[in-house]
């Protein structure tokens, strides 16, 4: 019997088509790979930090927290309205070269945008279209991973995209971002985001070709059924939600997290510069801890949540992510305070023993592990709850409302921002997040046993920390969506093939067996010897 022919991804990267379970970085030894996930690497850092330059430039240039909240809503707005039917498009052509076309468009938009300057209404067109051309590159990028990565390392290698993802944010804002202005400048830093561009578009353009599956001739039709379908699972989610309370509530901790990330995105320069004095690209003091601290929360989890249960490690964390939001605001307040008292009477400057910076930075670490003890079981807890059969369909559903329902403090608190004051409007979102611990742990009541046995350990996939990684999300998931329903397709198809086949098969077969059965036309026996031999006719 002869052996299997290994697969084109195993031929790929010189690996036998054995069954033997991969290491978790065996991926890495897959060329073909290694340059799909440096090309996710540039784009999604360099997505980061042109957020982090633009968040300066419109700072600067508006000095309007309501002018941050459409610069936000530019990165996001376009995968919603567009990730349903960008994958219908992208599957009518090959993926690398349309991983190739939307990096080489991206980094001919970033010229653009550069030369946009500060003029805020080109910055947000060209800011728009950078985004919608993303729209294309993730579905893409989802479907390039299959087609270079043995069918053994799926997993490894998704868990690499996921982690990539979500560790982008942490890199590209709030470490990159901010010493590459600092030392060029944000102009510069937009130029140097377009040739990460570049360099991705050099890594996709030695990638394997991903030639496109015969479909449907007619896109619009296509097309018109992913939105249909889209909204259908939008239904399917929203029932599935209400007869659902648990998933309810872990839309409302992941909601609540979402949109914190996206308000402290707004106002964070505005307050780094108005309540702490500092300029706005400085404003990374608050947010680099915050992403450590979502790190060391995530290692606290592995190794000791086991110890307590996930919902009241959620609602903890709630409540201590408030206190720790109000806290920060309330830093800069205190140290006027202070001042002006040291002023008027002579005391002790709180200078002498601390500063304000070292507060707030340890502040932002403990309000970034309690972020983390909100985001990571409450998506755990959404992974859990739902049920096999409807995951994959569901999901992708709830992240996207997720990500939608972020939308609606992104746009309020600019605008009111500019009418109170950053200070205040933290004030407020601190005493709400708090307050949404304690409803919960009210509301919801006593543990159930079921509850109780349920610890902050399991199969966390972490919850996107910034606009670029919600977006990308949102887009893989309508992505994988769409695999899901091709998949089904063809597996239709096969089967019915494979049955077409039998039957014909069988058919044949009676045929050919029934001269041997039958009774001749004189009524005598089957001739035992092979047909039309003469001695025996005559």
């Amino acid at each position: 019997m002869s052996e299997p022919e290994p697969s084109l991804a195993a031929n790929a990267v010189g690996l036998p088509g054995t069954e033997e379970a991969p290491g978790a970085l065996d991926v890495f030894r897959n060329r073909p790979f290694l340059l799909l996930w440096l090309s996710q690497l540039f784009t999604q850092v360099g997505g980061n930090m042109v957020l982090y330059g633009l968040t300066i430039i419109v700072t600067d240039s508006t000095r309007s927290p309501a002018a941050q909240s459409l610069l936000i809503l530019s990165f996001l707005v376009p995968a919603v309205l567009f990730s349903a039917v960008a994958g219908v498009y992208v599957d009518r052509f090959d993926k690398r070269l349309v991983l190739v076309a939307t990096n080489l468009l991206r980094a001919a938009l970033s010229v653009a945008l550069f030369l946009a300057g500060v003029n805020l209404l080109l910055l947000m067109l060209f800011n728009v279209l950078i985004s919608t051309v993303t729209v294309f590159f993730a579905p893409a990028e989802a479907a390039m991973i299959p087609q270079v990565v043995p069918r053994k390392q799926l997993i490894a290698a998704n868990g690499v995209f996921t982690l990539t993802l979500n560790a982008a944010f942490a890199i590209g804002f709030a470490l990159l971002g901010p010493i590459v202005l600092t030392l060029v400048g944000a102009p510069a830093l937009i130029l140097i985001v377009g040739a990460c561009y570049l360099i991705a578009a050099g890594f996709c353009w030695t990638l394997p070709p991903a030639p496109p599956v015969v479909v449907d001739p007619d896109p619009l039709h296509e097309a018109e059924e992913a939105m249909g379908s889209t909204f259908g699972q939008l239904r399917e989610g929203i029932d599935f939600i209400r007869s659902n309370p648990r998933i309810s509530w872990s839309l409302v901790y992941l909601g609540v997290a979402a949109s914190l990330v996206g308000v402290l995105g707004v106002l964070g320069p505005a307050f780094a510069r108005d309540s702490l004095g500092l300029e706005t690209k400085d404003f990374v003091v608050v947010v680099l801890p915050l992403a450590f601290g979502i790190v060391m929360g995530i290692l606290v989890l592995n190794n000791f949540g086991h110890l307590m249960p996930r919902r009241r490690i959620i609602e903890y964390g709630l409540m201590a992510l408030g206190i720790g939001i109000f806290l920060i605001a309330a830093v800069g307040p205190i140290s006027r305070f202070l001042q002006r008292a040291e002023t008027a009477t002579g005391l002790v400057s709180l200078a002498d023993f601390t500063s304000v910076l070292a507060i707030v930075v340890f502040i932002a670490l403990l309000a970034g592990i309690a972020y983390a003890f909100v985001a990571i079981p409450s998506q755990t807890q959404l992974q859990e709850d739902l049920p096999e059969d409807v995951r994959g369909r569901v999901f992708g559903v709830l992240n996207m409302l997720v990500s939608t329902a972020s939308f609606l403090p992104i746009i309020i608190v600019g605008g009111v921002a500019q009418i109170v004051g950053t200070t205040v409007v933290l004030y407020v979102v601190g005493i709400a997040i708090t307050v949404s611990g304690v409803a919960s742990y009210v509301t919801r009541g006593p543990l159930k046993p079921a509850e109780a046995k349920a610890m902050a350990v399991g199969p966390a996939t972490p919850a996107g920390f910034d606009p670029v990684a919600v977006a990308t999300a949102t887009e893989r998931d309508a992505g994988d969506r769409r695999a899901s329903r091709r998949a089904e397709a063809s597996a239709v198809a096969a089967d019915e093939a494979a049955a077409d086949a039998a039957s014909a098969e069988a058919a044949e077969q009676a045929e050919a067996a029934e001269p041997a059965d039958a009774v001749r036309d004189d009524g005598s026996p089957p001739r035992d010897g092979p047909p039309g031999d003469p001695a025996e006719d005559e």
